[in-house]
């Protein structure tokens, strides 16, 4: 942030802009978790509503918010992608549950009780990419694997729920405008 941001009359501007690294169900599980977000919500009784079925995704890496497309961090991440070689591998999500949040918007997601070993290393191989590439800052902290079906101020305790599992065969950098539901792929990585 420069000096004069910090000056009155000088806030920052709004984000408009996001990045993420992520992975997307195919299609057929992604009918599979629009029908279980929706029974699930319904279940529970959460007013959130789940996503089209085609913005469900596992995020990797959140890669900050902006007013505006930040190419610099575009382009260490497609870097970063790029030199990371693994093969496909399954994932695999059998539990539903809250996470902790804002009071009024929790993410009622569908993670898995345990396992995903393959995922959790080729995220950790990413982690290490982006270090590289000069991202330390996105590369850090916990990673809990999961795919958000709702947003509602309930909080749902964790419950097993029928698996839904896909192979993942690539990641996607994704442009997402902030307010508008709308992710852009910018670039895509197959793996192997």
């Amino acid at each position: 942030m420069s000096q004069q941001s910090s000056l009155p009359g000088f806030a920052p501007a709004a984000a408009t802009d996001r990045l993420f690294l992520a992975i997307f169900p195919d299609r057929e599980a992604a009918a599979q978790l629009a029908t279980l977000a929706a029974t699930q919500c319904e279940l529970h009784g959460l007013r959130g509503r789940p996503p089209a079925s085609e913005r469900f995704h596992v995020t990797l890496f959140h890669l900050g918010d902006s007013a505006g497309l930040r190419q610099d961090v575009v382009d260490a991440a497609s870097k970063a992608a790029s030199r990371v070689k693994a093969a496909s591998f399954e994932l695999v999500f059998d539990q539903v549950a809250s996470f902790a949040g804002r009071r009024d918007k929790l993410p009622f997601v569908l993670k898995a009780d345990s396992g995903n070993a393959a995922l959790r290393a080729f995220h950790a191989e990413l982690a290490v990419q982006l270090r590289e590439a000069g991202l330390a800052s996105f590369a850090g902290g916990s990673f809990e694997p999961h795919v958000t079906l709702a947003y509602d101020a309930r909080m749902i305790a964790p419950m097993a729920v029928a698996p839904v599992c896909w192979r993942a065969r690539e990641f996607v950098l994704i442009h997402s405008l902030l307010g508008k539901t709308r992710h852009l792929p910018l670039a895509r990585w197959a793996l192997g």
